[in-house]
């Protein structure tokens, strides 16, 4: 087979960004001349983060060319025909003021190619962003799997896309809603597609209901409102009569919904699939995905705020981590269980797409280390035109009777045809395999291999038998051959399945009391945006069946009564892996706001802000205008900066404020602190103004639980808020100080003692 041999991670831009020492986010590979360019020259390489598909043709062969060769060549403008052009600014007229004409050609094919330049968005999942990758296999799965890619220290290049589900391509990425976790290992045995999300369980049990969630979860179609949110009475009526839906929805509506970053997200395969190791032995199987940086989420106001202020944070937030060094890393792990006839693990049905096993119960073994190194270098080409499929799978590892697998075994590749234009989109760029592919597929739209030979069909003698069916010294693909049992055709799920609120009340009680004000707070908001009083009541009633508590106090922020339980509640043993709080975890790549009064910077500015980079963080220079502090750039003013934007805030003065700290300008500017609404915030220091925007910022981050510390002359700022002694606002004597307080803080991800729970 052919070898498959991916960049090795990029440390080399992990010691670049730190040599720079500069913030992430330049547009391009080369600076930029203030006058307009005239010297003709080749075009500029990518940016040293960016990564291109793997140079080989649709048919899997390596061209051994760079990986530029698949972009634009040469120094001058030119048709798609190759021949160099004179002006592309005017069009062809009969003199000055005259009609265009029709023979120009340039202008024809200009306007028609951006005229097709869309193509259709994804049915769901449409807004997503991607990352290229390698993993490395631990070796420790070769007893129950003889997927080579699993193999210890083998390393395969692969391509990540993460996505929302509901919105469409252009909505923001921090509404409420399951992430996609997809991921296309480039194997040496084909390709293998993992195609998960961040929530371990879905909707439905059967996949002839996809549709119809869908159509429930997307925007009313008289109205086309609202966009990428389940905050309507669609979706409610569909959850609260198909109460198979209650599971995935308690996860939805639990900070889960809201992720801080793809960095910080779980990912999970959702079914059950089934391994086959080297002897033929069978194992069934969870797959996982464990981040580094572990699991962390904004807070719903956060959340709101961003999309708005940064629709793109989740996408900016990818990129940026991989430009500065602080590459995404994440694990993967594996649930085994014994392949038993009923396919049950205890009373778990284990082809219930509702239901998950914890990890108390069957432990995540882990096997191998995912790490994105790589920024795409054309969004289209890679993120939005890479297709993944479920049935694209590996020697070693088949699918089961899963009724919602088994549905999305058809729909995967059948979304591709009309999105990509035909049968040949494994033949794009990114979709191309890196082994050698003869599979008798022949024509159709958008064919970009040259097929020899005159028989595609199997046996034949006229191309001397090739292609040749392969046996297991071939490693060709087993479909496991499971005994099916007699039954009786018939529409209709296993009994099993029938238990709809065990494990939501399961989840409920695995929450921290600070979870769980959360999920009351998700519950509460979104039923109050739906219209009908009916559908309200009977969520409730739902509720009333997982937990007496959760209801009662959703009833109440809906001014409803609270309804009785229908079914019996039964005593579910808590699973502590669950809840996102009490451990504590790397800071890697996380953004801190620096406060810098620029009448009178502080002389340990640069050495902290040195320190902070040095820590693997972004530090982020606020002031009141642009330029430099110093010689230190400033990132943010005071008008364009928001809480939102930072994990944690060092506040190194108290500017007074600006020229333009004029509300008729800057709304925030007309800002009244309330800090720990302790009757002493008045927005000065010792009698001297303060500018509102920095008492904002403030206020947010501690309304967030971030941590704020300051130094020197920054403790005015807390002063004048009244925060002082509040947990997790903190004064030091020094910028090394300040900065040691800040890492002490940002392993939990925030102050959560701050507002203390009154959910048990």
């Amino acid at each position: 087979m052919a070898s498959s041999k991916p960049r090795r991670v990029r440390k080399d831009v992990a010691d670049a960004a730190a040599k720079k020492d500069t913030v992430p986010g330049s547009p391009g590979s080369g600076a930029p001349t203030l006058a307009e360019p005239t010297t003709p020259r080749s075009p500029l390489p990518p940016k040293g983060e960016q990564g291109t598909p793997a140079p080989m043709t649709p048919t899997g062969a390596s061209t051994g060319l760079p990986p530029t060769a698949n972009g634009q060549q040469g120094d001058y403008l030119t048709a798609s025909n190759g021949a160099r052009l004179r002006d592309t600014d005017h069009s062809l007229k009969a003199g000055r003021r005259g009609p265009t004409l029709l023979q120009d050609h340039h202008l024809r094919e200009k306007i028609t190619h951006f005229d097709h330049e869309r193509i259709p968005e994804r049915v769901v999942h449409a807004r997503g962003t991607g990352a290229h990758g390698t993993f490395t296999g631990y070796g420790t799965a070769d007893g129950v799997t003889r997927a080579g890619f699993l193999a210890k220290g083998k390393e395969t290049p692969v391509f990540v896309r993460f996505s929302t589900v509901l919105g469409s391509r252009g909505s923001a990425d921090t509404v409420r809603d399951t992430r996609g976790f997809a991921t296309k290992f480039y194997t040496d045995e084909g390709t293998f597609d993992l195609v998960g999300n961040n929530i371990p369980v879905f909707f439905i049990q059967d996949a002839i209901k996809f549709p119809d969630i869908i159509h429930a979860a997307k925007p009313h179609p008289d109205r086309e409102i609202p966009q990428a949110q389940s905050a309507h009475d669609t979706f409610w009526d569909f959850v609260s009569l198909h109460t198979e839906a209650q599971h995935h929805t308690i996860w939805n509506m639990s900070d889960r919904g809201i992720p801080r970053s793809y960095r910080t997200m779980e990912g999970f395969g959702v079914h059950t699939f089934r391994l086959v190791n080297a002897a033929g032995d069978t194992t069934l199987v969870k797959f996982h995905w464990k981040p580094k940086l572990g699991v962390h989420s904004l807070d719903w106001e956060e959340a709101q705020m961003l999309a708005g202020l940064d629709p793109d944070f989740h996408r900016r937030d990818l990129y940026d981590a991989i430009e500065s060094g602080a590459f995404p890393e994440y694990e993967l792990g594996l649930q085994l269980f014994p392949d038993m006839p009923d396919e049950t693990f205890g009373d778990i049905d284990l082809l219930d797409p509702t239901k998950f096993v914890p990890e108390e119960l069957a432990p995540v073994q882990l096997v191998g280390r995912l790490v994105l190194d790589r920024t795409p270098t054309n969004f289209f080409a890679e993120t939005e035109q890479v297709a993944f499929h479920l049935g694209n799978l590996v020697p070693g590892i088949d699918v089961t009777n899963d009724p919602l697998l088994q549905g999305r075994l058809f729909s995967y590749g059948d979304t591709q045809l009309t999105r990509l234009a035909g049968p040949n989109f494994a033949q794009i760029p990114i979709n191309r395999p890196h082994v050698p592919v003869n599979d008798m597929l022949r024509d159709g739209f958008h064919q970009q291999a040259v097929h020899g030979g005159v028989a595609p069909y199997h046996p034949n003698s006229l191309d001397g038998g090739n292609p040749f069916e392969a046996g297991d010294d071939e490693q060709a693909f087993l479909d496991v051959p499971v005994t099916v049992a007699e039954a009786p055709k018939i529409r209709a799920n296993p009994v099993s399945f029938d238990d709809h609120f065990s494990q939501v009340r399961l989840f409920w009680r695995s929450m921290s009391p600070v979870e769980k004000e959360h999920i009351v707070r998700a519950y509460t908001f979104e039923l109050a945006k739906c219209y009908e009083q009916t559908i309200k009541e009977r969520q409730l009633q739902c509720l009333a069946n997982v937990d007496p508590e959760l209801c009662e106090q959703v009833a109440t922020g809906l001014g409803l009564p609270v309804p009785k339980p229908t079914k019996e509640l039964t005593e579910e043993t808590p699973s502590p892996v669950l809840s996102q709080i009490g451990r504590e975890w790397p800071s890697d790549g996380r953004t801190i706001g620096i406060v810098v009064d620029t009448d009178a910077p502080d002389a340990g500015l640069g050495d902290v802000r040195a320190a902070v980079f040095a820590a693997g963080m972004v530090p982020l220079l606020i002031a009141a205008h642009g330029g430099t502090v110093g010689d230190l750039p400033v990132q943010r003013t005071f008008a364009t900066a928001r809480s939102v934007e930072f994990d944690a805030i060092i506040l190194t003065g108290a500017p007074a404020p600006a020229p333009d700290a004029i509300p008729a300008r800057d709304a925030k500017a007309g800002a009244k602190a309330n800090g720990k609404a302790n009757g002493k915030a008045n927005g000065k220091a010792k009698g001297k103004a303060i500018d509102p925007r920095v008492l904002l910022l403030v206020e947010e981050s501690w309304r967030h639980a971030k941590a704020v510390v300051a130094w020197g002359a920054g403790a005015a700022v807390l002063e004048a808020t009244g925060m002082v002694g509040s947990p997790g606002v903190l004064v030091a004597d020094s910028g090394e100080a300040a900065l040691a307080e800040l890492q002490r803080l940002l392993p939990a991800h925030r102050v959560w003692e701050r507002f203390p729970a009154t959910i048990s």
